[in-house]
């Protein structure tokens, strides 16, 4: 074949373009968790102060009252009509309900709220299959074991949840886990987060087990949600911003 044959038949060759890059498990992780991460108000990249970036993690005035609300609406219904369960749980879903139409109608997001609708709503039927009032902690066991596990393992296995988020939102990738300093950050945050979750499921749990009354168990519920969960989002921020001193520059 000639030179002048073989250009023809490059040129008769249409070009193929590259097959698009698969993104890596780690890659959509790291974005899936830097968005939730974002939608919270916890963009290590924006300018604010560790307060501010508190309180709109957990969702600001509105953030508290949706997420205490219906169990308080459950243990005080309990308390007026200790027999009645099926009143406490619609009195509860009723009111895991009026945030999501609220939110609906001021055409806001409404997966916060909607997030508690289902779950207040998955523990109140446990509570009307079951007959038994304290069964409505169930679903809150679970979700600490489930995130509790989470956090502990991508620890352990030096991919921290943490660390992918961080990384997605800084533009980092996962550039982190060739850096000790920012690995070794990571892998402590993952497992104080850990550490969260399972000191939750390890004194409600045997309170659950030793048939504690409702409303002593709510009560720590209570006790152990926001008030534990602000100031390791503020522990979580400064580590981050020290991690990344060029973002506060």
């Amino acid at each position: 074949m000639s030179d002048d044959d073989a250009r023809r038949d490059d040129a008769a060759t249409p070009l193929t373009p590259p097959a698009p890059e698969e993104p890596s498990a780690s890659r959509v992780l790291g974005e899936a968790l830097g968005q939730a991460a974002r939608r919270a108000g916890m963009d290590p990249s924006d300018e604010a102060t560790t307060g501010k970036v508190v309180w709109k993690a957990i969702g600001g005035a509105r953030g508290i009252v949706e997420s205490v609300l219906p169990l308080m609406v459950f243990l005080i219904s309990l308390a007026l009509w200790p027999e009645q369960l099926a009143v406490a749980v619609v009195a509860s879903i009723g009111a895991a309900a009026i945030f999501t139409v609220a939110r609906l109608i001021q055409r806001q997001p409404p997966s916060a709220a909607l997030g508690g609708l289902i779950a207040v709503g998955v523990a109140g039927a446990l509570v009307l299959f079951t007959g038994r009032a304290e069964d409505n902690f169930i679903p809150g066991f679970i979700t600490n074991v489930a995130y509790g596990s989470a956090f502990l393992i991508s620890a352990l296995v030096g991919w921290s949840l943490i660390g992918l988020a961080v990384g997605f939102l800084m533009d980092d990738g996962i550039a982190w886990r060739a850096d000790k300093r920012k690995r070794r950050a990571f892998f402590w945050l993952a497992i104080m987060w850990a550490a969260l979750f399972f000191l939750r499921l390890g004194v409600q749990l045997p309170m659950w087990f030793a048939d504690v009354d409702v409303q002593t168990l709510g009560t720590v519920k209570l006790v152990m949600g926001i008030p534990l969960f602000a100031p390791l989002v503020a522990v979580t921020w400064l580590v981050v911003r020290a991690t990344y001193p060029r973002m506060s520059s």
